[in-house]
């Protein structure tokens, strides 16, 4: 499986996926692919070659169950 700060052109063969509400003008969004195995990739769309985290099943379910429920909405500019 692939690690933390890959380089996200070396994952292939996966479809990277950003939210229809992402800013399209200039390109400000996160992107993020399935890969196999539960695992999910994070890449930013500017950088698309870029490094990608890397995310367990657990950690993912983790990380989307807190923006539900409102535990980042501090983060935001």
């Amino acid at each position: 499986m692939y690690s933390n700060g890959v380089s996200a052109n070396v994952i292939t063969g996966v479809t990277w996926v950003k939210s229809s509400l992402s800013d399209g003008i200039g390109a400000n969004c996160v992107e993020i692919a399935r890969l196999g195995e539960g695992y999910v990739a994070l890449r930013n769309s500017r950088d698309a070659d870029g490094p990608a985290l890397v995310y367990n099943s657990g950690e993912w379910k983790a990380f989307l169950q807190g923006a539900k429920d409102g535990e980042f909405d501090g983060m935001t500019v």
